[in-house]
């Protein structure tokens, strides 16, 4: 069977794709900025036997790669992004990031590597496949607006039926394939308000309109939003991640500024959040005289995966009989957000997790520091995605 071979070959490459994830780690570049990453990608083509590279792809060096295979059937596209993140790294690593400021702390690196050993070895075999796979390599998963809107524009997705992604978890147990079906990552939306009073003398406050009064006023407002406005079988969470407010102990501030993040699991709780953080800033206004600017843009949206698409990937994983694999589990909605949900808003598929956390070690998450993964799970990742395409690409169950 097509599955079981390749299977075996991807055994074969194992030390390859370790390789080439940390050579990628040491070498890490901040999104919109993978010059050299896409280079290293675009090199790694030349001489498989890959049916077409497209590069630059969205205006932002994404590379699409097609495999056609010899048997007619559906297309379908599998997505690895490639940038890293402005953080210095803080692990003892030998491979540790080169780049002073930049590190890949969310496991980017991984996804290339097991995506592009994956694709040398499904091309390898194009005569066992019936249809097309088309590889997307994604830049700047990482930074609004994400380089999957470009990619999407460019119309990697026309002639596509189905679409799928991993990730990569530290804090997941290795070994583990986790799925969800229907929502199952936050869309996001960020706001900027700046709060313009009026200065003075902190023995005179009623000379002045202080900023820092008001702002903290919608500070501590924002947080009924989840507590009172929001259905409590909903889910949603309002941070203030930036407060500047700094001056002297004995000046009343003029002006304030702030910056919020927020996370939302159904379009409603986006639509009932955003009116209510739009509400208590103009509310300001009344209720203390300043000024309040508020600008307020939401960009990724809820990640929804197919119940129909992602059951048959559940099937597919757990019919490879992937030795490494030792359990295939739903999982629980996932906080953070992810540009791929922009792909399963123009077509059906799944974005599925491979548990990574590393073995006698203490688990970073995802964007800190001392992020690190098993690099076993870069193996099964490899191995889950060859399952799947295996499946939708022509293997049938009497094959």
């Amino acid at each position: 069977m097509l599955t079981a071979e390749l299977l075996k070959q991807l055994d074969a490459k194992e030390q390859r794709i370790i390789d080439i994830r940390r050579h990628l780690h040491e070498h890490p570049e901040l999104s919109f900025e993978e010059e050299k990453t896409a280079a290293y990608i675009e090199d790694f083509y030349k001489g498989v036997a890959v049916d077409s590279v497209e590069t630059n792809v969205g205006g932002h060096r994404g590379i699409v790669v097609t495999i056609k295979g010899e048997k007619p059937g559906k297309t379908i596209a599998v997505r690895a992004d490639f940038d890293a993140l402005p953080i210095q790294e803080e692990t003892d690593l030998p491979f540790a990031s080169k780049t002073k400021g930049v590190m890949h702390a969310c496991g980017h690196d991984g996804h290339t590597a097991y995506m592009l050993v994956l694709a040398e070895t499904l091309a390898e075999m194009k005569k066992q496949l019936a249809g097309t796979i088309k590889v997307i390599h994604q830049p700047a998963e990482e930074m609004p607006p994400g380089g999957a809107i470009g990619m999407i524009r460019a119309g990697v997705l026309d002639d596509v039926s189905a679409v799928f992604g991993i990730h990569v978890m530290s804090t997941m147990e290795a070994g583990k394939i986790f799925y969800r079906s229907g929502n199952t990552q936050t869309g996001r939306a960020r706001f900027k308000l700046h709060i313009q009073g009026k200065g003075g003398h902190g023995s005179s406050p009623h000379m002045a309109n202080d900023a820092i009064v008001a702002a903290s006023s919608f500070v501590m407002n924002c947080q009924t939003i989840i507590s009172r406005r929001m259905d409590p079988f909903d889910t949603a969470v309002v941070t203030i991640g930036s407060f500047d407010g700094k001056g002297q102990f004995n000046v009343i501030k003029d002006a304030v500024a702030l910056e919020g993040d927020v996370r939302t699991m159904s379009q409603e709780s986006r639509e009932l959040v955003e009116a209510q953080v739009r509400q208590f800033a103009e509310g300001l206004e009344t209720s203390f005289g300043v000024q309040a600017t508020l600008e307020y843009a939401n960009d990724y949206p809820v990640l929804y995966n197919d119940p129909e698409i992602t059951g048959q990937v559940r099937q597919a994983i757990e019919e490879a009989n992937i030795p490494e694999v030792t359990a295939v589990e739903e999982v629980a909605p996932q906080p953070p957000s992810e540009d791929f949900a922009y792909y399963l808003q123009e077509k059906p598929g799944c974005f599925f997790y491979v548990g990574a956390k590393p073995l006698g070690k203490e688990a970073y998450p995802h964007h800190h520091p001392k992020f690190e993964i098993d690099e076993k799970s870069l193996l099964i990742s490899a191995k889950a995605m060859a399952a799947v395409a295996a499946d939708f690409c022509g293997e049938k169950k009497d094959d």
